[in-house]
């Protein structure tokens, strides 16, 4: 009910009564006014006047599932959206559902994680209403093996999102962060349940330091935010649903892998491209150049004899990049 009556409010320019959002859904007046109170408690700025009745001033500052649900512009991601008040990690509580049979496209929000994830195992930090945490689960009609090109998709979709929204210009450190001025703005962890021979369900958690001032003192030289690089916080339920319409976009026409056009682009805001790096493989570390990013989504680094390996998991060091 709450969602029905946000709807209407949204849509009145001018107050409307109690009594005619009481007769438009069949319910009482009292229970109009409990609902128009939890939208309160929620952040809304809801202004009553007696005799004129209800006028919707403003939207909460925190992600909302009655406020994403109403901006969305997307056919299937997120249209079954969750926003929590807290979770162990975003991922984590996807997963389980996952398991369980959640639908193609289910978005699960969290105003705070307590067990964040970041690759090779490391904690993201995360406060409560400072940035935005959310995973995608996915079920695409793909083989195991034709999913490596998801997370580079999926970062130059966020990547294009912020340039848009924050107008920020930001980049991609391979494979899966977004960051700015050389400090990390963004970061991307998929996950994958599959069989040998078909994939079940993939997970796509996404972290974007929006609010956040301060760093610990371990990460405050590799970390920024939105608004440590613009002075303004942005408006997250917004850029969430914007993050999810490029997503959904990206996805949809490349069908979930890296095709010649958004290769392209992917490499042109790739920053570790032409850059020195160390990586390992097979056990032993390389040191190199970063020459290219493959279709296969793979880095591809010149050593000093000549030779190119590629190079498709595990920590990349970037000459200049945390």
């Amino acid at each position: 009910m709450q969602k029905k009556i946000l709807e209407i409010l949204s849509k009145k320019e001018d107050y409307i009564s109690g009594q005619e959002i009481s007769k438009k859904f069949n319910i009482s007046r009292q229970a109009v006014w409990k609902a128009i109170n939890s939208l309160k408690e929620q952040g809304f700025v809801i202004d009553s006047v007696t005799n004129k009745g209800y006028k919707l001033i403003n939207y909460p500052k925190v992600l909302n599932k009655h406020v994403l649900d109403n901006m969305l512009e997307t056919e299937f991601i997120g249209k079954n959206m969750i926003v929590l008040e807290t979770a162990g990690s975003t991922n984590d509580y996807l997963k389980i559902l996952g398991h369980k049979g959640a639908a193609h496209g289910t978005v699960a929000a969290a105003r705070e994680q307590t067990a964040g994830k970041g690759r090779l195992g490391r904690k993201w930090v995360s406060e409560k209403d400072e940035n935005i945490y959310f995973s995608v689960l996915l079920r695409p009609r793909l083989y195991p093996m034709e999913i490596s090109g998801i997370t580079p998709v999926a970062g130059l979709a966020v990547c294009r999102a912020i340039r848009e929204f924050c107008n920020i210009d930001c980049k991609i450190k391979w494979p899966n962060d977004i960051i700015v001025n050389n400090k990390k703005l963004v970061g991307i962890l998929t996950e994958m349940s599959a069989e040998y021979d078909a994939v079940d369900f993939i997970v796509i958690g996404i972290g974007i330091n929006t609010d956040q001032a301060e760093f610990p003192d371990e990460v405050r030289n590799k970390a920024t935010s939105i608004f440590l690089e613009t002075g303004k916080n942005p408006d997250k339920n917004k850029l969430l649903s914007v993050v999810l319409k490029h997503l959904e976009a990206e996805l949809t026409k490349s069908s979930y892998k890296l095709n010649k056009t958004n290769l392209e682009e992917y490499k042109n805001l790739c920053t570790t491209i032409n850059r020195k790096v160390t990586c390992c493989k097979n056990g032993r570390q390389i040191e190199g150049m970063a020459v290219n990013v493959n279709s296969k989504g793979e880095l591809e680094v010149k050593t000093k004899d000549n030779s190119v390996i590629t190079v498709n998991s595990g920590e990349v060091i970037i000459q200049g990049i945390y």
